[in-house]
């Protein structure tokens, strides 16, 4: 019996480049390869497909190699144009992994790419994917179902030629301290914290560094937690609640991926109700986006109130080391392995 060809893809050109590299490796060490013939395919930082015929996907590895493979959009190739030395191929691709954070990968870019090849992907599709990425967007769409957020602003990045009516518009609706993350960035990157003016002018640059769009909330003190989400066939399976507890005053990319000090927790002890209340709107989240495939969703538990307030909505979860999905689902019962396998049947399962 022929394998199934996966093309696994990782890298990509955002800022979450690193940590894609990350999860690449943990994912690939799960396959299983006598089912699956893996073809890992590397997106440089400045947009090129590179295929990768080594074994390491850290950056710096796998860069230089001599052999462009690109995801061809025509459905009749339904795989890969591979170029080398000046010579052309193609080669068919049976599912496609996106192992991408962020921009350019969990936006709907290459989840579009794979629905005009009309290749089988993993994770959510073109719209689910847009609207979790964008965190305002997310706002909007969770703010007609039962499930509590932070209050909040989006900024433009154009609105900041007048900067001042920016910090009036925050302070009229929004106390300090405020956070300010980029609209569209992951991993925590560009988020900060302000508890002033002159924080709130130097965060929104900090921010507009990143995405062209800004949420700004009001500051929501209490516990983080986060639950992951599974599409397995018909059922979708909700794991546990984890916590996450951050070596720095917010769980920022330093603290997540430098600081070895932050930890996480899969059985945290939580108030009477509240776990099952979070599963519960981690599926109505989950529902709301259309969700497909897998997402991880995020929460704060209210200090003196114990309210669940949704956070966001990750639909391309890390698979790091450190990384809350797999271990929540780990937590569950289910291991690495069988766990990327039910990932990579949801791809097949959604085409039916």
């Amino acid at each position: 019996m022929d394998k199934i060809v996966l093309a696994l893809i990782y890298g990509g050109q955002s800022s979450e480049h690193e940590v894609s590299c990350m999860s690449a490796a943990t994912v690939i060490g799960a396959i299983n390869t006598e089912k699956y013939e893996l073809v890992k395919i590397g997106i440089t930082k400045d947009g090129r497909w590179i295929l990768n015929e080594g074994d390491s996907v850290a950056p710096g590895s796998w860069e230089n190699g001599s052999t462009r493979a690109i995801l061809s959009p025509d459905a009749e190739i339904h795989g890969l144009i591979l170029l080398k030395d000046g010579k052309v191929e193609t080669k068919r691709v049976d599912v496609v992994g996106p192992v991408l954070h962020g921009l350019y990968g969990e936006d709907g870019t290459i989840q579009g790419l794979c629905e005009l090849a009309k290749i089988p992907y993993i994770g959510c599709g073109v719209l689910s994917s847009a609207v979790s990425m964008d965190k305002v967007f997310t706002k909007e769409v969770i703010e007609r179902y039962p499930a509590a957020q932070a209050n909040y602003v989006a900024v433009r990045k154009k609105e900041l030629a007048d900067q001042d009516a920016v910090i009036r518009k925050v302070e009229e609706k929004i106390p300090y301290p405020v956070f300010v993350k980029p609209a569209n960035a992951g991993s925590s990157r560009g988020v900060s914290k302000a508890r002033d003016r002159k924080e709130l002018a130097a965060a929104l640059a900090f921010a507009a560094a990143e995405d062209s769009k800004i949420l700004v909330e009001e500051t929501i003190v209490g516990r983080e937690l986060e639950c992951a989400v599974l599409q397995d066939g018909e059922k979708i399976l909700v794991s546990g609640v984890g916590e996450i507890l951050a070596a720095a005053e917010f769980y920022d990319y330093d603290a997540k991926y430098n600081n070895s000090d932050s930890r996480t927790l899969t059985d945290p002890v939580l108030p009477e109700g509240k776990e099952e209340e979070i599963r519960r709107t981690a599926r109505t989240v989950f529902d709301a986006v259309d969700g497909r495939g897998l997402a991880r969703v995020d929460f704060f538990l209210e200090n003196g109130t114990d309210r669940v307030i949704f956070n966001e909505i990750n639909t391309l979860p890390g698979f790091t080391s450190i990384s809350m999905y797999p271990m929540l689902f780990g937590k569950r019962g289910i291991e690495l392995e069988e766990l990327v396998e039910r990932i990579i049947c949801s791809a097949f399962e959604r085409q039916l």
